[in-house]
């Protein structure tokens, strides 16, 4: 497979892990719905008309895998979703080919669970998984996108600093790295791209983040912001380009289903709040009072409320106050930025792009750069993805 940059990307893997979630469940869907013409690509940026020539890998040409730890069907959890109300119940008959085409390249996932295969080898296999799905399938390249659960912040140990450390370790049976980070070197050893979509730390690791550039490819994360988050970086610049004083910023999230059970755990909702709360600080220019929090409401099944209140002060201390509500699909609200990232990643690395993509910032609440900080503004960050599409990449 040939790394040189051309006009147009050709079939594209997508491997998804957490590949019979929600998330990716209605990414398959909606690819499928969306080149097949049924449904139009709402939602979709990479559709807008300013990459409408951007040889972006078309929908109908992706294809898609992935691991997970569950053995539920698409075809039964597109079911489920459409019960929900996530979309159409009368998609489903149009898009079944594509689920279980899907479904066939599902392999069973790893939790990183003690007592079982070492990192070393399990690694070995999600890798041969990988390469057995590019040559299967005759794929161009493919993009690996983490959509699992999310996992608390992890200890850093010295084996996560530097490549040789990390390799060593893992060749001596330690197991060293958490889950998302071990399918991250897994993807950066097999030649894929890869997207963190989850504030779990997976390529974030100093020691992935060389492997990535040894192995000259193209990353990007995390946490895509798909809700509280996405209003929160377009209404900041407002108070700090205004000159007016946020005291306090708060915020409480309900939600359901599988994110809303693996949230209820402290520490992985320690991890969630983290990367919520960093580009917040970073677009008011200071730390500000506040807390989000987030509850686990099974009865709201897939939906999601979000609720910010933020206490300001204006001309001679005046006291004034915003609040808003988001209220949605969360499944619905992400699935369009998986398909976008693999478009753009894929994209990216024909053209000869490495290491962290900036551009793909837009897509984060936490956006891995480089040296640049990143810029945390909503319509700065769209700006620089359509100044990247127009002078890298066409």
């Amino acid at each position: 497979m040939s790394d040189t940059p051309s006009r147009h990307v050709g079939r594209t893997g997508v491997w998804l892990v957490g590949a019979r979630g929600s998330v990716a469940t209605t990414a398959v869907v909606g690819a499928a719905a969306v080149s097949g013409g049924f449904v139009p690509p709402t939602g979709m940026v990479s559709q807008l008309p300013e990459f409408a020539h951007s040889g972006l890998p078309a929908l109908d040409d992706l294809v898609f895998g992935g691991h997970d730890v569950t053995d539920t069907p698409l075809s039964k959890r597109a079911e489920q979703l459409a019960e929900a109300g996530v979309f159409p119940a009368a998609l489903l008959p149009l898009v079944v080919d594509a689920l279980r085409a899907a479904d066939a390249d599902i392999r069973t996932g790893t939790t990183g669970e003690p007592g079982g295969p070492t990192q070393a080898e399990t690694a070995a296999s999600l890798i041969d998984d990988l390469t057995s799905f590019r040559q299967r399938h005759r794929l161009d390249q493919v993009v690996v996108v983490d959509v699992s659960s999310t996992e608390p912040l992890p200890v850093l140990r010295p084996a996560h600093q530097q490549l040789d450390t990390l390799e060593e370790a893992l060749a001596s049976g330690d197991a060293t790295l958490p889950p998302s980070s071990l399918y991250a070197y897994a993807a950066l050893r097999a030649r894929c791209g890869y997207v963190g979509f989850t504030p779990s730390p997976g390529v974030r690791l100093p020691a992935l983040r060389e492997l990535a550039e040894a192995q000259g490819l193209p990353y990007a994360g995390s946490d895509a912001k798909t809700g509280e988050t996405l209003i929160r970086t377009a209404l900041a610049p407002v108070f700090a380009h205004r000159a007016l004083r946020v005291r306090s910023w708060s915020g409480t999230n309900l939600l359901g289903g599988g994110d809303g059970a693996t949230l209820a755990d402290p520490a992985a909702a320690a991890s969630k709040n983290a990367s919520k709360r960093s580009g917040l600080d970073a677009l008011l220019g200071e730390q500000v009072e506040g807390l989000t929090h987030i509850d686990n409401v099974p009865s709201m099944g897939e939906r999601k409320t979000a609720w910010d209140h933020v206490d300001f002060q204006g001309f001679l201390g005046a006291p004034m106050t915003l609040q808003f509500t988001w209220q949605g699909w969360d499944s619905a609200l992400a699935a369009p930025l998986v398909l976008d990232l693999v478009r753009f990643l894929a994209r990216a690395r024909q053209a000869g792009a490495t290491g962290p993509q900036r551009q793909l910032g837009f897509f984060f609440k936490d956006p891995i750069a480089d040296h640049i900080a990143p810029d945390h503004r909503l319509v700065i960050q769209f700006e620089e993805l359509r100044a990247w599409y127009a002078g890298a990449v066409r």
